[in-house]
């Protein structure tokens, strides 16, 4: 009998998953430089920038949650302040590491759920919530936890209109169904905002406008959306706001001051009292901020200015890091947009784009209404700033936004790899089986 080598008897043609193999001169087979997946076609690790955006914002809040925080240090226990911040931010990634092992689909099954229990919330907030600051936005829950629905509101939001927008697609746009609805909720939960927060209520609408420009609606149906939410808007304004009506002790009081100190501004000399406090100590910090800051820990108006750990957290970043520090922050918060738009772009199915991108557009408005109002473009207003300041609902939920982005750059096909599409379209109902009408021209493989 002939000696006949391995290699003459086996000639390897495809991996056990089908995935064809170049044959060398000798017999034996290696699968090209495509790398393997984690867990089957179509899934791949989750992206690495959102992922690096996350872990530096989280740093900073730490750090600066802890320099902002003098008036609440006391000697018994100087670290007080940090630890708190450090188990809400600890419970934050545990959720983000949770979701991002969620396949997006999951996502969508729930998020009707998700936005009655929230409404239910919000409701039962504005009726009997806790108030703080004059302003109920809060459910108190034992001792010192309390809830607050309007931040949760927004994520639910985007999760619903995410849904509604995703699964109602149709050539050249989104159908009627999906926008009367998307339109109708946006509508009664901003109501519901207004009355406690006219910030919260603003940003919910821009967030929702911008989804739905994602969500492929036709600029016909979308200029109408925008002319009923300005008509609407106006109506109620008109009514809350007119010379006529006894506003004394409401929330409408509260915000015609703040609107009237914003157009009378302030300057250096001006006596300070309950009415500035805040604007005067903020523009304080940001001046003592100069070009690159005094280092973290010898913030000088973090004793005086309330709430620097929360609502003007921003100023205090300023003043510990100076100007540059600040452009590097608004930019860390652009890349986080920017990256969610490279996915997007790249999604084959419309929900988990819309989703991604709604998620990156709520977080990045936010950081930058907290900019806003912090440096004096805006008045005051009582928004954190998104996974740095100090505040459990917020981190949680803002949280919560960044696990859903790292389930889509996970799970969403992004290439035109045809077995991938084919394994994505049987892993989802056929609801969410609607092409991105968002999603850039790629190469075929």
């Amino acid at each position: 009998m002939d000696n006949v080598t391995t290699a003459e008897k086996i000639r390897i043609k495809e991996t056990v998953d089908g995935e064809p193999v170049a044959t060398t001169a000798d017999g034996s087979g290696k699968a090209p430089g495509k790398k393997r997946q984690a867990s089957g076609p179509g899934v791949s690790k989750p992206d690495k920038y959102i992922w690096g955006v996350y872990i530096v914002l989280m740093i900073v809040s730490c750090i600066e949650v802890f320099s902002a925080s003098a008036t609440r240090v006391t000697s018994e226990n100087i670290y007080k302040p940090l630890i708190e911040q450090a188990i809400f931010l600890l419970g934050g990634l545990a959720i983000v590491i949770g979701l991002q092992k969620l396949h997006y689909k999951w996502f969508k099954k729930y998020a009707t759920p998700v936005m009655m229990l929230t409404l239910g919330m919000l409701i039962y907030t504005t009726v009997a919530g806790t108030s703080i600051n004059g302003a109920n936005r809060w459910i108190h829950i034992y001792g010192p936890i309390n809830i607050q629905p309007p931040e949760l509101m927004k994520l639910a939001m985007v999760l619903f209109l995410a849904k509604v927008l995703g699964t109602n697609q149709k050539p050249g746009g989104v159908n009627n169904r999906g926008i009367i609805i998307s339109t109708v909720m946006v509508l009664v939960v901003s109501g519901l905002l207004w009355i406690n927060g006219l910030t919260n209520a603003l940003m919910l609408m821009f967030v929702s406008i911008a989804m739905m420009l994602i969500g492929g609606i036709e600029w016909k149906k979308f200029g109408i959306v925008v002319a009923v939410f300005a008509m609407i808007a106006g109506v109620v304004f008109v009514h809350k706001y007119s010379k006529d009506s006894d506003t004394t002790g409401t929330r409408v009081e509260v915000h015609e001051n703040r609107m009237a100190n914003y157009l009378k501004g302030v300057s250096p000399g001006d006596t300070i009292n309950d009415e500035n406090r805040q604007t005067m100590y903020s523009r304080f910090a940001l001046a003592h901020g100069n070009v690159i800051g005094n280092g973290p820990g010898n913030s000088r108006e973090s004793v005086r200015l309330p709430l620097a750990n929360s609502d003007y957290i921003y100023s205090i970043i300023v003043e510990d890091t100076g100007f540059v520090g600040g452009v590097i922050l608004q930019l860390l918060y652009l890349c986080l947009v920017a990256r969610a738009g490279r996915v997007a772009s790249k999604c084959r199915r419309a929900f988990p784009a819309i989703l991604i991108m709604g998620c990156a557009v709520m977080i990045v408005l936010q950081a930058l209404v907290h900019m806003v109002i912090v440096v004096g473009i805006g008045p005051v207003s009582g928004q954190p700033l998104p996974l740095i300041s100090k505040g459990g609902t917020s981190i949680l939920t803002m949280s919560m936004a960044i696990g859903m982005m790292l389930s889509v750059s996970r799970f969403a096909v992004t290439n035109n790899n045809k077995k991938d599409i084919k394994a994505e379209l049987n892993t989802l109902p056929e609801d969410l089986q609607a092409d991105n009408p968002a999603m850039l021209p790629q190469k075929q493989n």
